[in-house]
């Protein structure tokens, strides 16, 4: 494709220059990325012996870290400097719902933007600080944001929004904009991946602002990791006394796991390895949890006065990763950026091994059925693990398609099960549950097909396999 495409950026160029929708910032994004993909800077596969397991120095043990100091005005004084960043551009559709997924209910009624909100006021009340919450929405989900942004006005935190680049789609036949194609609607543009983070938040104005307002770190996270919580002794240790100008949190593979890219020290720079980039006969040892134990939570500390320094210097060259895509029959490609690999442009950047309770991403309803359980607690905001459960790995649930959207799958729970003492839940076919249930060990639930099958209220299930009413 690259061969075909090099004479065509000339071409592309003058079709983005006629696109009325997107700014000149987002035009030159554009043909740039491009140009790198052409050229051959799409995710690279590395040269394998080269790869080294990252020391100590390079992945930080958590339980290293130095505590925070103790006195409340000096505590203020670390959150007076810090942002906190939510990639806030993805949609439920996944999950049956319309509008941002941030504001799928969670827990007791609340949102996970509701819940980033009470969890940063607490923070302001607690210690008399003024941490605001950025949001990095994409052109599908920012008019709903502006909305829900509203009924927080009253809160003790204030919360600025800026959209992330709108990049028209590439179709591939002739490497031209889809949007020059007729294609007016949403379908012919994309948001280009949230290694776009770093030069939307310069193109926005927001990094002048905070810097000008004395703010120097920014804690980015995606807005459906529920563990993704402000740590101060991140903040203090590695930020303001190391001067780590980047911290990535990676936290231990489990099999669940192992498609998360992961860090490697490679010509004596710490970055990411993606799954893409590895070469196909070495897949399966990249899959394995002996070599590569670790894995990228996406939740990034970051020196703002660095992020300043290289967008301005264009040096940020993360990977291009094609995502290939079909609108309507005509084959498209967006071509993304992962703000986990701009790792290798920062100065002193490391990872910190921190506890799995910081990875707690809301994906599917299997997810939400973990957090609405009396697997976690709610308390401020936080929702925390319920320490009467001895295992140290959550219960795998797999339900069926019956329960992917949000509403079908809560009108099959009367109330959620009590999983506690559960290992592992797999549930298909047209299955509903009553009020009290309690599900313990391993436990599979198969409704036969055309057959509707009901757990009774209070019904106790431990290490069984149900497959009709007479196993209940």
């Amino acid at each position: 494709m690259a061969a075909v495409a090099t004479g065509n950026v000339d071409k592309l160029k003058s079709d983005v220059a006629s696109l009325s929708q997107i700014s000149e910032n987002e035009k030159n994004g554009f043909i740039s990325l491009v140009s790198r993909y052409v050229s051959g800077e799409e995710a690279q596969h590395v040269e394998w012996s080269k790869i080294q397991t990252p020391t100590d120095e390079v992945v930080v043990p958590y339980d290293g870290l130095a505590p925070t100091p103790e006195d409340p005005e000096e505590i203020k004084k670390l959150l007076d400097k810090l942002v906190v960043l939510k990639l806030n551009g993805g949609l439920g559709t996944t999950m049956g719902c319309t509008g941002p997924k941030s504001v799928i209910e969670v827990r007791n009624g609340l949102t996970f933007l509701d819940l980033i909100v009470i969890q940063i006021e607490n923070l302001n009340n607690k210690y008399g600080s003024s941490v605001p919450l950025l949001l990095m929405n994409s052109f599908n989900t920012h008019d709903d944001t502006q909305k829900i942004v509203e009924k927080y006005s009253k809160s003790n935190v204030q919360i600025h929004t800026f959209n992330q680049s709108q990049y028209p789609r590439l179709v591939v036949e002739d490497f031209s904009p889809l949007p020059s194609k007729g294609q007016t609607g949403k379908d012919g543009w994309y948001p280009p991946g949230h290694g776009d983070v770093f030069p939307s938040l310069k193109n926005s104005g927001k990094l002048d602002l905070l810097l000008s307002q004395g703010k120097e770190y920014v804690f980015i996270a995606n807005s459906d990791n529920l563990g993704a919580v402000v740590d101060l002794s991140i903040l203090f240790l590695h930020l303001i006394q190391k001067k780590n100008e980047y911290c990535m949190e990676v936290t231990p593979k489990t099999l669940a796991d192992v498609k998360g890219g992961t860090l490697i020290s490679y010509e004596g720079r710490v970055q990411l390895l993606e799954i893409a980039q590895v070469p196909d006969q070495h897949v399966n040892e990249f899959k394995s949890i002996e070599k590569f134990k670790i894995f990228n939570t996406n939740n990034l500390w970051v020196n703002l006065n660095a992020i300043k320094r290289l967008v301005e210097a264009d040096a940020l060259k993360m990977e291009v990763i094609p995502n290939p895509k079909e609108v309507d029959g005509v084959k498209v490609l967006q071509l993304e950026t992962a703000a986990g690999a701009a790792i290798r442009f920062f100065n002193n950047a490391i990872g910190i091994n921190v506890p799995r309770s910081r990875f707690l991403p809301v994906k599917a309803t299997s997810d939400l059925l973990l957090v609405q359980s009396d697997l976690y607690t709610l308390q401020d905001g936080f929702v925390t693990r319920n320490s009467a459960r001895k295992n140290p790995e959550n219960p795998s649930i797999e339900l069926g398609p019956e329960f992917k959207k949000v509403g079908s799958y809560l009108s099959r729970f009367k109330s959620i099960p009590s999983i506690l003492e559960l290992d592992s839940l797999k549930v298909s076919g047209d299955v509903w549950f009553g009020a009290g249930v309690a599900l313990k060990g391993k436990v599979t639930i198969t409704a036969k097909s055309g057959v509707k099958l009901e757990i009774p209220d209070n019904a106790v299930i431990a290490n069984k396999d149900i497959n009709g009413p007479e196993d209940l």
